[in-house]
């Protein structure tokens, strides 16, 4: 999950310019994804999940096992991202603020939108790789990933909010 986990802190830092959604409003009247999510962030956070793939699967060539695809990296760090656009979307619907906290979702979004994205174009990869042992792991681990790397980020200076 590492191509996964990679770009959302890498979008904060890449971050910055031109909203995706271009300051436009939904039918609703409020923003269709907010000033928060730029191309910038959008695009630096999958290359920056891409490129982590493609060190872990050099890493993987040189400890002599393979689980990683260019195709896997793509569709993690991608759908990754997609996940965090479309909680979003839904999040400005429900007449949440930027950095407002969202239970669960703030920390599941890039796992459902990851693995969705590689069940869709790369199901076999999936399920000889996406265990029943392995998604326990992810679904602990992601919201300590998450809040950990949130702290760093409103440490940094980056983040208005640790969460």
């Amino acid at each position: 999950m590492i191509p996964a986990y990679v770009p959302n802190p890498i979008a904060v830092v890449a971050g910055g310019g031109t909203p995706i959604d271009l300051g436009t409003t939904f039918r609703d009247g409020r923003r269709v994804l907010g000033d928060g999510k730029t191309f910038r962030g959008l695009f630096g956070g999958i290359l920056g999940g891409i490129l982590a793939g493609i060190l872990l699967i050099w890493l993987e060539g040189i400890l002599g096992f393979s689980i990683h695809t260019l195709s896997s990296v793509v569709l993690l760090a991608t759908g990754a991202l997609i996940g965090d656009l479309v909680k979003s979307f839904f999040k400005r619907r429900l007449d949440k603020k930027r950095g407002e906290k969202w239970f669960l979702a703030d920390s599941y979004d890039l796992v459902a939108g990851a693995l969705f994205m590689v069940a869709l174009f790369d199901l076999p990869w999936l399920t000889a790789h996406i265990t029943l042992p392995v998604a326990f792991w992810i679904i602990v681990a992601t919201p300590l990933l998450h809040r950990g790397a949130n702290i760093i980020g409103y440490l940094a200076g980056m983040k208005d909010v640790p969460w």
